[in-house]
């Protein structure tokens, strides 16, 4: 029914880079219905995140490398109606199956996602409100989303001290990491009138804002755990995002003595060691704080 580039557009397996989101969400909820976590799990990231990246892709219609897919396939107009159907089903199926809410909100960042790629509205081509927009629906939003729908909690539970610092968290994560998805697009960004922020400040100013914003991810998740899980959690995050700010140092060296080094591969590599890193340690906080650990 839909040719093969339309579903190579969704680039499911991308949705690996924002598990942390669900992860973290997941370790700081209290309530345990496997049932229902593997729901939230299958509609966010299966069908809601997919949708957005073939919508996004359809009206980019990119023909140089995109995050997931090195060499993107030209895009058919299955691929919008594709989108489509997945993110209908997404809040269908939340609807149905976790909560209204929890669709309400799926829903809601559907629209943003649109917004952002769609020629009429165009978030991306602002720097500045691209970038927040991604921030705040790809951290906070999903994260307060994700918690929602695992746990079946009403919005007012949700916006407790605890919950909304991590939520924010998730948010500055994301706004670190998504310039640095754009580095390698500036040529093509440029074609389409796209002023990204990673555009705006250009290669070494796109290293220098994520890596500002990293360190004070690390700074403040040390605080949330000081302050909210125990002082040695923080201790653990930063050993675990240490590899991160390895891989990431030696690229900006790289990249500052050679420009051509802010390309497709080494993005992937800052991906998958970031989102490897940070999934391993929300999956030992989700064990930890549910006593699974003692279990092994």
């Amino acid at each position: 029914m839909f040719s093969r580039s339309s579903w190579l557009h969704l680039r499911i397996p991308f949705s690996f880079f924002l598990l942390p989101v669900f992860l973290f969400s997941l370790a700081v909820s209290p309530n345990l219905d496997f049932q229902r976590i593997l729901w939230v799990l299958i509609i966010v990231h299966l069908l809601l995140y997919p949708a957005s990246n073939g919508y996004n892709s359809y009206f980019d219609k990119d023909e140089n490398s995109i995050g997931g897919l090195r060499n993107p396939p030209p895009v058919r107009r299955g691929l919008y109606h594709l989108a489509l159907l997945l993110d209908a089903l997404a809040v269908v199926l939340g609807y149905f199956l976790i909560n209204p809410l929890f669709a309400l909100m799926l829903f809601m960042y559907g629209l943003v996602s649109k917004a952002y790629s769609h020629p009429v509205t165009r978030l991306k081509k602002y720097p500045i409100t691209g970038w927040l927009a991604a921030g705040v629906f790809q951290g906070y939003f999903t994260f307060l989303m994700c918690y929602i729908g695992i746990n079946d909690f009403p919005i007012e539970a949700a916006l407790n001290e605890r919950v909304s610092y991590a939520g924010l968290l998730t948010t500055l994560m994301l706004l670190g990491n998504y310039p640095m998805t754009q580095i390698y697009q500036h040529a093509e960004d440029a074609m389409r009138g796209d002023m990204t922020i990673s555009r705006l400040l250009g290669i070494r100013g796109t290293f220098y804002l994520t890596g500002t914003v990293f360190t004070l991810v690390f700074l403040f998740f040390f605080l949330y755990f000081a302050c909210f899980q125990g002082l040695h959690y923080g201790i653990i995050v930063g050993i675990a995002m240490l590899p991160i700010a390895i891989v990431f140092i030696r690229w900006m060296i790289q990249a500052r003595r050679d420009p051509s080094a802010a390309d497709y591969d080494h993005t992937m590599k800052l991906n998958r060691v970031s989102a490897t890193c940070l999934n391993a340690f929300f999956l030992y906080l989700f064990g930890s704080n549910h006593h699974i650990l003692n279990l092994l």
